[in-house]
């Protein structure tokens, strides 16, 4: 039947919408989605099969359909999604594939974020146990988040007529969603699908935030935001997709779940066809036929493969007039390109009938939606009573809760969830309330025992080429006998020969069917052969969520120091630097940046300036190797480093090229303090990990992040020594009793502090470490002395008029320490450390490396941009760039840093800075620009 033939159902509610899809106008209802409004349409043909190119048309209602791809082409261009889960809005556009889907021919329009998350209990579906368990865990006082695929909670109970309470399901589940929300601690979120759960209960989700909109939606919306969740426990309440079992032309336009006519009736209000025949082995899908009956579609006949349904169905079914044939099959679906008739028969064998029919439901049984738990590292035991693999053991903080364990009835649902949400809540450490009157529901017919039936046999001499297994990759019964005899027998190795559940529905409705298939092939149990390995993602993702977009803390943590809010007040700009929120620059009253940064380098050159260095990662190393491990980490020596000294180190990859700098200060015989750049921290801290665990395990040492533990403050310029006497009487700062580069002990402002006499600046200079807590107290007090703040800015042109690099910035993956001028960094004493082995390479070695250099614009107000390309007056061939360009006070001038082959060899020559049409002259100078005989360190 066509959609011409079939009238259209008008008589559904809600505001009308109108969508374009294959070329053609068609009208929906608000709340539809796009399988829903063409089936309401007559629309039975969606798309076309990837392989053989059959018609096929719509089989579930979410997001298990493994037909009804289509291709979005208006406002939003997206491929392959499946119909069912597309929601319908005014000017939808949009086409079934046929067979494969393709890109977008213009760039994606779209935003996308990300934003993470922790809560006490997450709890992952939102139907009758997800909601029971998020009510019993947000009673207790939890942070709670749920989250759903659908666009508004309650689950199976949106699609069917029962009630709970009282209430319509759907309505019950609206009011249980109110409540939540009422919680100050619990966050419902509706189109969200978990797609991952990793260790540690490291969950991942999407949700989609603007398809149900279209082109209403705000461009600053993005369209899918990435949920990276941490939870302390984990409630899957996940559900059960139906199943059907394998027989002739179950692939057909017209064939569907049970399940999914029954809620395209009741959510939606349409009728999925006029005259039906259901085919089932077990109870459920006898409410589904009366309620198609009840929605005035002919129900031509139950066919059950069992001797006896549940004697309430069957009585039932009985007061409606429809027949139900017990012990028979359905031996084909017949039509052309879509069900015209349904061929049943007895089992026992016969001579089959067709009865017309222009729908065919069929129900298997139900499959739990196990995907994540067994992602968590769950095992899967076989439940022969409903015919498919539970939850079984997990290692993780991971409850399984109602259909998504094998609970078969709406209340044993809703109790299984209360108790599970209850477990997570003590689990988590929170007292457990009383427990609440548990909700009421209408009473639910005795259930007879379900048959587990997964293949008709074809008619005689037939073969299994019609009999589809899965439908979205085209495999028949006839490829998994292919595959078994060919000798495979691990579902695995079936599932890879014939493509089976690697589509995008990743198996929902057709993985366990696979492995039956392949167990009576091989004859052996299904619950020996097991299932296919779940993996992540459990519903496709689009790349562009999950690369996603900066959207400050909604994309990456945040971390300020504890004087954060001190400088806010001091009206700092800030720079994000390896997630730490930097001050930039202190700009006073009509001060742009450029002045601002003279007047804070002045300060630190001419008189007394302070800094907030808290962000400089910091690792304490100890053990009773701890001096053996640095020596092989670090280019130099660390392990003669005397206690109360500090040495400045360089660490290389394997590679010789330089990775990270900082300063190694010893504390005691076996214990150090690392310091690394702010912006390397992690990554030093995972690479001192990754040597001990993996090269070094005999080597007793541990290492432990204690960045955020110590506040810094950098005391630099001639008169810190003074400012410093003052604040801290107790210590002795002259240059006899506290040379440069050793710690000492002492109160600073009355605060216990350790000082280390450290210049990155060129300047007398001292860094004032306190533990965190302290870090506002001791600025204000520095500060109240008369010293002048300065930011990042400031601190790059001190240490570049000297010449001391920015690893990451007058560096390229590409440097070595002696490309930087620092030889002698290099110990010749040690026999080995990583990297020495590449400093003996020929290249290592070769005259013409890119060193650092200094640069002088022969027109010395003019800066040059970094990062612009030098050439030889009148040549083209680069011979190197600008990594650092800056204005200085001290010099009077600009200045820049640069990377130049030979560059040692060039210094006082004259090259041009290519800048596009122009061309600016430089001179090449030595890259220590300011004090180059280090006398203003001592002051």
């Amino acid at each position: 039947m066509t959609a011409t033939e079939r009238p259209v159902q008008a008589d559904r509610p809600g505001e009308v919408l109108r969508f374009r899809f294959d070329g053609r106008d068609y009208e929906g209802r608000s709340g539809d989605t796009l399988a829903a409004a063409l089936l309401a349409s007559g629309v039975r043909r969606v798309a076309t099969s990837v392989k053989l190119g059959r018609p096929r048309g719509i089989f579930s209602a979410g997001v298990e359909e493994p037909n009804a791809l289509v291709q979005v082409e208006r406002p939003f261009p997206e491929p392959m999604l499946p119909a069912t889960t597309v929601e319908l809005y005014d000017g939808l556009v949009a086409t079934g594939l046929p067979g494969k889907g393709r890109l977008a021919d213009r760039p994606d329009p779209a935003r996308y974020d990300s934003v993470h998350a922790h809560c006490d209990v997450l709890v992952v579906g939102a139907g009758p146990a997800g909601l029971m368990a998020a009510a019993e865990a947000a009673r207790g006082g939890a942070r709670v988040i749920l989250a759903d695929e659908r666009p508004e909670p309650g689950g199976s109970l949106l699609g069917t007529a029962e009630t709970v309470d009282g209430l319509p399901g759907r309505r019950w589940a609206a009011e249980r969603a109110a409540e939540l929300g009422g919680f100050d601690d619990v966050r419902v979120l509706c189109r969200t699908t978990v797609f991952g759960h990793y260790d540690d209960n490291y969950v991942v989700a999407v949700e989609r935030r603007t398809n149900h909109l279209g082109a209403a939606a705000p461009a600053t919306m993005a369209r899918e935001r990435i949920w990276r969740i941490r939870a302390r426990r984990v409630v899957l309440a996940t559900g059960a997709h139906e199943r059907f079992p394998a027989f002739a032309g179950n692939d057909l336009p017209g064939v569907m779940l049970a399940g999914a006519a029954r809620a395209y009736v009741n959510q939606y209000g349409v009728r999925p066809g006029r005259r039906a025949v259901v085919f089932t082995t077990n109870d459920s899908a006898y409410p589904a036929a009366l309620d198609l009956a009840g929605a005035g579609i002919e129900i031509a006949a139950i066919v059950d493969v069992r001797r006896a349904p549940g004697e309430e169905w069957a009585r039932r079914c009985a007061e409606r007039g429809i027949e139900v044939r017990t012990g028979h099959v359905v031996r084909a679906a017949v039509g052309d390109g879509e069900v015209a008739a349904v061929s049943i028969a007895s089992e026992a064998g016969g001579q089959a009938r067709e009865v017309p029919a222009d729908l065919l439901l069929v129900s298997g049984g139900w499959t739990p939606v196990v995907h994540l738990f067994s992602q968590a590292g769950g095992a899967l035991r076989f439940d022969e009573e409903i015919g498919a693999f539970v939850p079984g053991e997990i290692r993780q903080a991971v409850e399984a809760a109602g259909s998504a364990r094998g609970v078969p009835t709406l209340s044993g649902c809703l109790r299984d969830g209360a108790e599970a949400g209850r477990r997570a809540l003590a689990a988590a450490g929170f007292a457990v309330p009383d427990p609440a009157p548990p909700p009421a529901v209408e009473h639910e017919p005795e259930a007879a025992p379900a048959r587990h039936l997964w293949l008709v046999p074809p008619a005689d001499g037939a073969d299994h080429r019609e009999h589809f297994v899965d439908l979205q990759r085209d495999v028949t019964v006839a490829d998994v006998l292919r595959a078994t005899g060919a000798g495979l027998r691990s579902v695995e190795h079936v599932k890879r020969y014939t493509t089976a559940g690697t589509a995008h529905d990743q198996g929902r409705t057709s993985g366990l069917l696979t492995s039956a298939i392949t167990a009576h092939a091989l004859g052996v149990d299904v619950a020996d052969l097991g299932v296919t390995t779940f993996r992540a993602p459990y519903a496709p993702v689009s790349f562009a969520a999950l690369a996603g977009r900066d959207r400050g803390s909604l994309h990456d943590p945040v971390r300020v120091t504890a004087m954060h809010d001190r400088h806010v007040d001091s009206g700092a700009l800030f720079e994000n630097v390896g997630q730490w929120k930097r001050p930039w620059y202190y700009p006073r009253e009509g001060e742009d940046m450029a002045a601002a940064v003279l007047r804070e380098c002045r300060a630190a050159r001419e008189d007394v300036a302070m800094m907030d260095a808290s962000t400089l990662g910091k690792i304490d190393v100890i053990g009773p190797d701890a001096a053996e491990f640095l020596d092989r980490l670090y280019t130099n020596m660390m392990s003669t480093l005397a206690v109360g000294s500090i040495r400045y180190g360089v660490m290389c990859r394997p590679d010789g090229m330089v990775f990270d700098d900082g300063t190694v200060i010893r504390l005691a015989g076996d214990r150090f303090l690392v310091t690394t750049t702010t912006g390397n921290a992690a990554a030093v801290l995972d690479w001192m990990e990754e040597w001990l665990q993996t090269e070094w395990p005999s080597l007793r040492v541990h290492c432990t992040s204690v960045t955020e533990q110590w506040a810094t403050v950098a005391l630099v310029g001639p008169r810190s020594r003074e400012v410093l006497a003052g604040l801290a009487p107790g210590l002795a700062v002259d240059n006899p009793s506290f040379p440069f580069m050793t710690w000492r002990d002492a109160e600073v402002a009355g605060i216990p502090a350790r000082v280390c006499r450290i210049s990155f600046s060129g300047e007398l200079a001292y860094e004032i470490n306190v533990r965190s807590w302290y870090g506002l107290a001791l600025w204000e007090a520095v500060e109240a002395a008369g010293v002048t703040p300065y930011g990042t800015e400031t601190m790059h042109v001190l240490r570049a008029e000297k010449g001391y690099p920015i690893i990451g910035q007058d560096t390229d993956g590409t440097v070595t320490p002696q490309d930087l001028g620092m030889a002698w960094v290099v110990s010749k004493k040690k026999p080995d450390f990583i990297g020495k082995r590449s400093f003996g390479r020929a290249d290592t070695a070769r005259p013409d490396r890119k060193q650092l250099v200094g640069l002088l614009p022969e027109d010395t107000g003019r800066l040059l941009p970094e990062g612009v390309h030098l050439v030889e007056p009148g040549g083209t061939r680069p011979l190197g760039h600008v990594t650092s360009s800056y204005r200085s006070a001290a010099l009077g001038r600009t200045f820049a840093l640069a990377l130049i082959s030979g560059g040692r060899e060039r210094i006082g020559a004259r090259l041009h800075a290519a800048m596009g049409a122009e061309t600016v002259p430089v001179t090449v100078a030595h890259h220590v620009l300011y004090d180059p005989e280090g006398a203003r360190r001592d002051g």
